[in-house]
């Protein structure tokens, strides 16, 4: 079977700025993710925000298949006309995972049709319940339990100014009273997204093995499946 090209991009800056978060991902955000995600048996490359083209040229894209997107405190350093290469790229069917505080790049905004995507937030180490409300879905195959427990994470809280989902598999609780669509499916052309609100940088969060799952998960669900050619515009003859 043909290994799934998975990309994992992260603007890499906390983890040189702070040794605390540094010492929690050594490898980066990105290298972490890359890891066990090469680990589930598919093929990785990382890319950052301060490298040419911020990572993703043309040649990278195309040789994607799936796009991991984590991002902070750096969407307005994203190139316009790199989010236009990722935009068309999931158009034509390359799968994208956007992580945590992604829901605010410029990609997201794009593919969401908004010009933002609030919501309210805490960093105040509360615990987070993600409730599976759709165990049934993919991205929620081979998960021990019906929630995921996360003791310390930033809390995020509704409203959030998202479309409503084509699919949600997951809603968040966090110990301070806050409830969340913490794991959220799009379909945009041909493509598939999954939007999934844990890995604040200050927490271990995608060591964790449940996190660790449920994006090899929503990569294989995210992943281009065969089609049939699409045909548009005029059409002079009947296909009949």
């Amino acid at each position: 079977m043909k290994k799934i090209k998975v990309t994992v991009w992260n603007e890499y800056l906390h983890e040189l700025q702070s040794e605390e978060i540094a010492a929690i991902y050594p490898e980066g955000i990105h290298g972490c993710i890359a890891g066990f995600l090469q680990a589930a048996g598919m093929e990785t490359r990382t890319a950052t925000l301060r490298q040419v083209d911020n990572g993703l040229p043309q040649d990278v894209l195309d040789a994607t298949d799936v796009l991991v997107w984590w991002g902070h405190i750096a969407h307005g350093e994203v190139d316009d006309a790199t989010v236009e290469r990722v935009y068309r790229r999931v158009q034509q069917g390359m799968g994208l995972i956007v992580l945590h505080s992604g829901h605010a790049s410029k990609i997201m905004h794009r593919l969401m049709g908004t010009d933002t995507v609030e919501l309210k937030w805490r960093e105040s180490s509360d615990k987070e319940i993600l409730w599976c409300v759709m165990p049934s879905h993919p991205i929620a195959a081979g998960l021990p339990d019906e929630k995921i427990v996360l003791e310390e994470e930033e809390t995020y809280g509704e409203p959030f100014g998202i479309p409503t989902p084509d699919e949600l598999v997951f809603i968040s609780w966090f110990s301070g009273g806050e409830v969340f669509r913490s794991g959220c499916c799009y379909y945009r052309g041909l493509g598939r997204i999954f939007y999934f609100k844990p890995g604040h940088e200050t927490f271990p969060v995608y060591h964790d093995k449940a996190i660790q799952q449920v994006i090899t998960n929503a990569v294989r669900w995210a992943a281009p499946s065969q089609h049939p050619p699409t045909v548009t515009g005029h059409v002079p003859e009947a296909w009949v």
